[in-house]
């Protein structure tokens, strides 16, 4: 059976637990917009003019008991709340699986197309009603790959594994001679003084098999941002590369389902080495660095014991920044340039968007969900909206009572950057695009890890 539109292919899991009975189910519907759509991740308007590699919703759910969870994974820049939310409520209808018990996360492929955002509003003609007609559709199609999934679920065996890979991501923020903190200053600035930060290198890997020992999925976590392919060419970028590697390996009835780590101030690009690293190749090449990685810890995993699944999701209101008149006209009439020759550029463009978001809220403060999933006392998943500094992410494993924890950033729903305060303080291009005031992570971060703490003393009880 090969991947494809629809498809669900029943999985097998059993526990070492006497009558803990898990039960899960996989599906991938494609979700490859046409050519002529507006692409996302850059303040220009980019239009697709084909397809290199197909985009997809995945799809793993699981059952204990009464209890369902579904984890999706498009290969997508973000998804917004409004999409999210219709998506989550369509599969509910169709499922019975709480919106609350879904985590939609998006991998955060700069090569898909745009969603959401103040760029939307500078689309026209054609190429807005493509993009208008594909977002009308996405929902449907996540709710689609859930509904498949949760009906396909029957008894399957998991395992977990944590692998270490730290040649393919780099800090992006950088302590500059001036005493500024910039992001991506260029390769071999000679202005740059050291990184403000480290990187998370922890590859984790949710093996699925069915009964007999033959391999049906891979669930997997790294935090790396998505940006390295570039051009005009539709792609899910480097998961798309581990999904053919190892496809090959074990066979064309595996599904890789790849979610993104707190990448919010991770990237690609190592300045030090006067290489290019841009375009299918670079894709390709970190890619198979981590399919290596991958293919190393299978090696080592180790059976989930049993246990009961729990979901929590608690949503949080995060404080926003305030601007005077004169920073709101200003920002005004820099975002009137966009897409204009001589445009003020990416830094100014979002600090611009920023304001006039922000600004439009008149003080109403952000909403931000934040959900766990907890199966036995062993594995837990924490869904975060934005792009979460990695600092935060660490902190939440760090404090998480579950051996592993696997954070999935840009997750039911997009809030922008999730700088930590500390980041703040230090200013730079992140910092610039949050929508929301200093602090905010921080909450986030505290609201993640009392929820693990919850869910531990039930599985404890």
């Amino acid at each position: 059976m090969r991947i494809a539109h629809g498809f669900a292919l029943v999985l097998l899991f059993h526990t070492l637990a006497a009558g803990a009975e898990v039960k899960a189910g996989r599906a991938a519907v494609k979700i490859t917009p046409p050519a002529g759509i507006p692409m996302a991740g850059y303040y220009s308007t980019r239009l697709a003019e084909g397809v290199h590699d197909d985009l997809w919703a995945k799809v793993l759910v699981l059952e204990s008991g009464a209890v369902r969870v579904a984890f999706v994974a498009c290969d997508l820049v973000n998804i917004p709340a409004g999409v999210s939310e219709t998506a989550r409520k369509q599969a509910e209808a169709a499922t019975g699986i709480p919106a609350a018990n879904i985590i939609l996360s998006a991998t955060h492929s700069h090569t898909g197309p745009l969603l959401g955002g103040r760029a939307v509003d500078y689309v026209k003609g054609a190429a807005r009603k493509t993009l208008d007609a594909y977002r009308l559709a996405l929902p449907g199609k996540i709710a689609e790959a859930i509904h498949t999934a949760a009906a396909g679920a029957v008894p399957a065996r998991l395992s977990v594994g944590l692998g270490h890979e730290d040649s393919v991501s780099f800090y992006r923020r950088f302590l500059m001679k001036d005493g500024t903190v910039r992001t991506n200053p260029g390769k071999r600035n000679p202005q740059v003084v050291q990184p403000m930060g480290q990187i998370d290198p922890d590859v984790q890997v949710l093996w699925v098999e069915s009964a007999e020992g033959a391999p049906m999925l891979a669930y997997l976590n790294h935090a790396l941002h998505l940006d390295t392919v570039g051009g005009l060419q539709i792609s899910a970028d480097f998961p798309y590369t581990i999904s053919k590697l190892l496809g090959k390996i074990y066979g064309r009835e595996l599904l890789t389902l790849f979610t993104n780590g707190a990448a919010g101030n991770i990237n690609h690009i190592d300045v030090t080495s006067p290489e290019p690293q841009k375009g299918p190749g670079e894709a390709r090449r970190i890619g198979t660095v981590l399919t290596g990685e991958v293919l190393k810890t299978l090696a080592r995993v180790k059976p989930v014991p049993g246990g009961a699944l729990h979901a929590k999701s608690e949503t949080v209101e995060l404080a926003i920044p305030t601007f005077t008149p004169a920073e709101v006209e200003k920002a005004r009439r820099v975002a009137a340039e966009f897409d204009k020759p001589g445009s003020p550029g990416t830094v100014a463009l979002a600090e611009a968007f920023r304001i006039l978001d922000t600004a439009e809220r008149k003080g109403k403060p952000l909403a931000a969900e934040v959900q766990v999933v907890t199966l036995g006392r062993t594995l837990a998943w924490v869904g975060l909206p934005g792009e979460i500094f990695v600092e935060l992410g660490q902190a939440i494993k760090k404090a998480s009572p579950f051996p592993t924890t696997i954070i999935a950033e840009l997750s039911s729903g997009h809030i922008g950057y999730v700088p930590s305060r500390k980041a703040f303080e230090e200013g730079g291009y992140e910092v610039l695009s949050a929508r929301m005031a200093p602090g905010g992570g921080e909450r986030l971060a505290e609201t993640a890890i009392r929820l693990l703490q919850e869910l531990h003393q039930i599985q404890i009880n």
